[in-house]
């Protein structure tokens, strides 16, 4: 198998992970808490930045993936 196909393949799941992750972590920490207070404020920022993350690991993936083939 080709080191950069496997390496974009593993930043893409990694990259959906985290996304789905931080989704499904906010809402239970509303449903939990049934408020929005500070500190679910905070935590959110800080799931926002991980789901961030996430999405740049996945436009990395995807560059690995298309590029090479782009230009061989």
């Amino acid at each position: 198998m080709d080191p950069l196909f496997f390496m974009a393949k593993t930043l893409d799941i990694v990259g959906k992970l985290m996304i789905a992750y931080t989704a499904l972590m906010v809402h239970h920490r509303v449903l939990r808490e049934h408020k929005i207070d500070k500190s679910v404020f905070r935590m959110m920022r800080r799931e926002q930045a991980v789901g961030i993350a996430g999405v740049l690991l996945m436009v990395i993936a995807y560059a690995i993936e298309v590029f090479p083939t782009l230009y061989s």
